[in-house]
């Protein structure tokens, strides 16, 4: 008999909301760099805006801490 195990995918885009929650920042502060050019950003119909992870990863980026485990950290 197979032991089912669920394997968790992230999800490449995140919405603003969720984008805004994980990094601690309004979703005005998103909208003003997807304006100004520093983040890219898919619109998906009339208000369905989704950005990848690896970009705001690049536009947020991580300070060096002593502890390796904050490295990885999402807030």
């Amino acid at each position: 008999m197979a032991i089912h195990q669920e394997v968790r995918v992230e999800p490449e885009y995140v919405s603003l909301r969720e984008a805004a929650r994980i990094y601690a920042v309004s979703t005005y502060t998103l909208r003003r760099r997807i304006a100004s050019g520093d983040l890219p950003a898919v619109k998906l119909g009339y208000k369905i805006i989704r950005v990848r992870i690896a970009d705001l990863d690049n536009l947020f980026p991580t300070i060096p801490t002593t502890r390796p485990e904050d490295r990885y950290r999402r807030w």
